[in-house]
């Protein structure tokens, strides 16, 4: 979590306004403004969060866990909040009619360069809701997922309004960093002669698995 001092800091080098900053101190001084609950194809839960000091609510363990581990384990994340306040978008139904909704995006963060709120779903979900009504979601040529309305009303307080697909989690990335979990949260002291001889064993079989490992 940012000190007051690395907050101002922060503040002071993205040049944010007023109105920006007292939104981000409302976001950051509330706690999540809804309880999420698993549905049919979702699982819900909690996860211990070493960087934030607190446990943040995953609506979707297909999808927001992944975004989690991600926050979680980049240095360029300085902070992320679940389910932070609604925000209201504006735009055309399919029929013409003009919408005006309250959304609650996954998560609010905060990064070294920038600030904003990412919006996890499936990619079949974001298909499914583009045939439903391009307006609000939408894709480009590079497969990369837009909700024009959300990246309006972001753009309004100088942050950004994101996107994310479960098509570009890096599920390689996301096993790695599972199984080092617990050693990245607690992690423990090792003597020279341990660092050493695990080196070497690497160097002499770099694609070696862990059930070979264990029967050396």
């Amino acid at each position: 979590m940012l000190g007051l001092d690395d907050l101002l800091a922060w503040f002071q080098k993205l040049a944010l306004t007023e109105s920006t900053r007292s939104l981000i101190n409302e976001i950051r001084s509330s706690g999540p403004s809804r309880r999420v609950g698993g549905g049919r194809s979702n699982v819900s839960g909690r996860y211990p969060s070493r960087k934030m000091g607190v446990t943040i609510q995953i609506e979707s363990h297909r999808v927001e866990l992944a975004g989690i581990y991600e926050m979680e384990h980049n240095d360029s994340v300085l902070e992320y909040f679940d389910q932070p306040a609604p925000i209201k978008l504006g735009y055309e139904s399919a029929t013409g009619r003009r919408m005006g909704i309250l959304h609650t995006p996954a998560f609010f963060v905060i990064r070294q360069q920038e600030a904003g709120w990412d919006e996890w779903k499936t990619e079949e979900e974001l298909q499914g809701l583009k045939a439903h009504n391009s307006n609000r979601y939408s894709s480009g040529e590079d497969s990369r997922w837009f909700c024009p309305p959300g990246s309006a009303y972001a753009e309004r307080h100088g942050l950004y309004y994101r996107v994310r697909s479960s098509a570009e989690i890096d599920w390689v990335f996301q096993r790695n960093i599972q199984f080092f979990d617990d050693y990245l949260r607690e992690p423990q002291t090792v003597s020279v002669r341990s660092s050493e001889t695990m080196i070497a064993y690497l160097l002499a079989s770099p694609g070696m698995t862990l059930a070979a490992h264990g029967s050396r």
